[in-house]
């Protein structure tokens, strides 16, 4: 299938869908997949090259302003100068603009972080005092909970820029998300993954969201083809935790959904959703976790109710905790909504 807009025929060699991206390396290999796979079912696409103020500041994303790389994107998805946006899916605010279809979500990477940490050593083996950097206050909570007494450094820049403060000896190591180093082919690097046991993961983390305008019916239509229905139902309920929370993706919150067997009623093996997640105090004093299981097709409820379930185990009072470093939690950030995306917990 093809769409036709102003005489122009999309999806041709003449006229190949153009698909909005940031020019990191990792959006670039990011987009470019969703380019190949939509090249192998017959569809020409080509990369179109976005840049954002992100993209040319040197400040913390929490001073940019929220939402700069992916309001960027859609943007141009609304101008018309491209038809297509590839987004890190945990970027994106929780509320939804009925202006934009996330059409596809394709099959996750792997949704842990990762260590890189000099000589090779793993979490446990960095003496204490041992200078970590990370950009997100989630990884930073839940580490300072383990009581490694280690510091913690904030960290920006992509991941060739994270990894080089290791190489130099600027730190002693970083902890950034497994699936951008999986996706610029820079696994070698990784001297731990990080169980959810010691840090569960931003919620949406490793996923992608393609997205169109919600009037382009026809390339809706096309994008589905790329659909992962197991990870979209990881996703939802991970998504309707974050919201549920009221809370952006810079608060100290984890979740990770699975797809997981298990036996019904009549000892048949049936698909369930398993559904973990943590809220921390950014001080890393506390952190209540909680877990619950469901269908994936009602994955929604199932975050929104384990969201309830934290919240009566106090993770309000957590999320209001703050450092005398000026870092905020969720209550003083703000709330991510349609017109004010949340920023991006991990800059690649």
């Amino acid at each position: 299938m093809v769409q036709e807009t102003d005489n122009v025929v999309r999806g041709t060699v003449d006229a190949p869908w153009r698909i909005g991206t940031r020019g990191s390396l990792l959006a670039l290999t990011q987009a470019g997949h969703v380019r190949d796979a939509l090249i192998a079912n017959g569809q020409q696409a080509e990369l179109v090259i976005v840049k954002t103020a992100g993209d040319q500041s040197s400040a913390p994303v929490q001073q940019i302003g929220v939402g700069v790389f992916t309001a960027a994107l859609r943007e141009e998805l609304l101008a018309g100068t491209v038809d297509i946006a590839v987004h890190s899916y945990k970027d994106l605010p929780t509320a939804q603009d009925e202006r934009f279809n996330i059409a596809a979500i394709p099959a996750r990477q792997d949704p842990r972080d990762a260590l890189v940490a000099r000589d090779g050593l793993v979490l446990g083996e960095l003496p204490v005092g041992s200078r970590i950097g990370t950009s997100a206050p989630r990884r930073a909570a839940q580490l300072k909970a383990l009581g490694l007494g280690v510091e913690i450094v904030p960290l920006r820049g992509n991941l060739d820029t994270r990894l080089s403060k290791v190489s130099n000896g600027e730190l002693d190591a970083v902890v950034v998300a497994r699936a951008g180093l999986a996706r610029i082919d820079r696994l070698d690097a990784v001297t731990e993954s990080l169980e959810p046991v010691q840090m569960l993961p931003a919620p949406a983390q490793g996923a992608l969201a393609v997205e169109c305008r919600s009037v382009d019916t026809e390339l809706v239509t096309i994008l589905s083809a790329l659909d992962d229905a197991g990870t979209r139902a990881a996703i939802t309920a991970e998504r309707a935790l974050l919201a549920e929370l009221e809370a952006g993706c810079t608060a100290p919150i984890g979740a990770l959904a699975e797809v997981v067997d298990s036996l019904d009623d009549d000892g048949r093996v049936v698909e369930e959703l398993s559904l973990r997640a943590c809220a921390a105090a950014i001080d890393g004093s506390d952190v209540v976790r909680a877990s619950a299981v469901g269908s994936l097709a009602e994955a929604a409820e199932l975050g929104r109710s384990l969201a309830r379930e934290l919240l009566e185990l106090g993770a309000r009072d957590l999320l209001s905790v703050t450092e005398e470093s000026g870092v905020s939690s969720a209550s003083t950030v703000e709330h991510t909504d349609s017109s004010n995306p949340s920023p991006m917990e991990n800059q690649r």
